[in-house]
């Protein structure tokens, strides 16, 4: 069968779009896994599905490279909102529903400003810190950021016993530049560090505020471009009112058989 599909990116971060509203044909694991390839299928990060809801502009689902159903997906969330705009689907303003529940979006000027879940009190794991922002995150705060070796210490600390147990985590690591953040993460389901992480870059803006008090509007350089988070702090340290904003664009299009 020929699956019409749409390439986006937002920061390096790139997905593989499918307008489900029609109804499509649901692939299994290892169909999702082989589009998601970067030698033998088209190459992307995640495969995302945009589906009718009753109540909601759309709804996402969200798959990541490895053909599992994954948790929220921060720059795959704003990738699916300029899609649903360049399906004329809305104008400027989105409602829509994933996997962890309802989300505001916005589009102006190329920016999508996403709201996300609020996100609960920073947890100390294994001496790491943690957060919930809608997939799991360990922040780790670092120097010479540049020459990390991402792949293997995060592949290290993503697949020990601790965190297996858990579930598995993504992680982060954040070095303080002053006037922003720079942040590199590996990411479950890709198993690999990625150019960008929506979900990541808002864990490591959160514990910017426990490490230089950063609050209001934190600036973050990934390996894929530039991205913020706002978010407003309650009275028990927990996180409400977080968007995370940044560019979204259209890669290509085509048809491949599946």
């Amino acid at each position: 069968m020929g699956l019409k599909f749409f390439k986006y990116q937002g920061t390096g971060n790139d997905f593989i779009m499918v307008d489900g509203r029609q109804g499509w044909a649901a692939f299994d694991r290892e169909k999702i896994e082989w589009l998601c390839h970067r030698r033998f299928g088209i190459g992307a990060d995640g495969f995302i599905v945009l589906e009718e809801a009753e109540g909601f502009d759309f709804r996402m689902v969200y798959y990541n490279a490895d053909g599992r159903e994954g948790s929220m997906c921060g720059n795959g969330g704003r990738c699916t909102v300029k899609f649903a705009h360049d399906l004329g689907i809305f104008t400027e303003k989105a409602k829509f529903i994933a996997v962890d529940g309802e989300h505001e979006a916005n589009l102006k000027g190329g920016v999508v400003s996403l709201k996300m879940t609020d996100t609960g009190k920073r947890e100390l794991r294994d001496g790491q810190a943690f957060y919930d922002t809608g997939s799991p995150h360990v922040v780790i705060p670092v120097q010479d950021i540049d020459i990390l070796d991402v792949f293997k210490e995060g592949g290290a600390i993503r697949n020990n016993v601790y965190w297996t147990q858990a579930g598995g985590t993504n992680v982060n690591f954040m070095e303080d530049c002053g006037q922003y953040i720079k942040v590199r993460t590996f990411e479950r389901g890709v198993e690999d560090e990625t150019y960008s992480c929506g979900t990541g870059v808002t864990a490591c803006a959160l514990e910017s505020y426990f490490i230089k008090n950063q609050q209001e509007i934190v600036q973050i350089k990934t390996k894929g471009g530039e991205l913020s988070v706002r978010f407003a702090v309650k009275t028990d340290d927990s996180f409400t009112d977080i968007w995370l904003n940044g560019p979204a664009e259209f890669v290509f299009q085509g048809e491949i058989e599946v």
